[in-house]
């Protein structure tokens, strides 16, 4: 009984030990054995591994593709017109045991910030140097400066056990100051168009308008000119008639005339005419023939 009460306990710490001695490596990890601090051994092959229990310690690290986005910076480009870009990068931990060298305990976390560092260096450096303009960044180009960013990058980046796999210019943009410049200078030249544009089309309607009078005055003109002549030969015709008419019955002719003269000069309900009575005018009133004798 005594002896079954000492061996439980014995079994229990027995167990107790295999069970946190074994650990289990993940496809997506790789892990570090540690003794005091030094590493002891690497495990990247995932299953089941072992360690010392109470002396050695795990530390596991991603072994998947990671992403950083870097923080926002200014370059100068060789045409001294500033920008502001930021990128993303995406990097692995390609050489574990360097990279715990490396970074220590402060793990991902600082060698991302050192990655940033690196990776705002290189942005600066690369489009910054000779030859590379605000254009060239905005162009087709910046591929080939991404892969120099790149390049620059994972060379340093190895020392730390990283690599870099690629780097990516998120945005470009004009730093605020230059960019309210920028729209204040796209502004007035808009507006120097627009008024280059109405001073253009006000100019052409001054032509359209003088065209037209022109072709009103053209036209008044050579109407009133047919209607002169038409009325010029009208009167002709109408002096032929009367002259015809008047030579075949000069009689009938006078006394249609006065007629007519005494219509024109008695017209209206309250007309009045005052004359002496043996004017010419009513000759034929006076006269029981027709016309008063000479």
């Amino acid at each position: 009984m005594r002896r079954s009460t000492l061996i439980l306990p014995i079994i229990v710490v027995a167990v107790a030990a295999l069970l946190s001695s074994v650990f289990i490596v993940d496809e997506r990890e790789k892990v570090l054995v540690l003794q005091f601090g030094q590493i002891k051994a690497i495990k990247e092959e995932p299953g089941l591994a072992f360690k010392i229990p109470l002396i050695q310690e795990v530390v596991r690290y991603d072994d998947r593709i990671l992403s950083l986005d870097t923080k926002e910076t200014e370059v100068t480009p060789s045409d001294d017109r500033r920008l502001v870009v930021d990128a993303f990068a995406r990097y692995r931990i390609a050489d574990v045991e360097q990279f715990r060298q490396a970074v220590g305990v402060g793990g991902l976390r600082t060698a991302e910030d050192r990655l940033s560092d690196i990776l705002n260096a290189q942005i600066r450096a690369v489009l910054g140097a000779e030859g590379v303009t605000s254009n060239t960044i905005l162009s087709a180009e910046r591929a080939v400066l991404m892969a120099r960013i790149t390049a620059q990058a994972r060379a340093r980046a190895k020392p730390l056990g990283l690599d870099v796999v690629d780097v990516r210019l998120k945005q470009t943009n004009l730093p605020r100051q230059n960019l309210d410049a920028t729209f204040a200078r796209m502004r007035a030249e808009r507006e120097r168009e627009a008024a280059d544009e109405i001073a253009r089309g006000e100019e052409a309607a001054q032509r359209v308008r003088a065209q037209a009078d022109r072709t009103v005055v053209e036209l008044t003109s050579e109407a009133t000119r047919e209607a002169e002549i038409v009325r010029g030969e009208a009167d002709a015709e109408r002096n032929k008639i009367f002259a015809e008419a008047y030579g075949q019955d000069e009689e009938f002719f006078e006394f249609y005339r006065s007629l007519a003269a005494y219509t024109r000069s008695l017209q209206g309900s309250n007309s009045t005419l005052v004359i002496t009575p043996d004017s010419d005018f009513f000759n034929y009133l006076d006269s029981a023939t027709g016309r008063a004798s000479e």
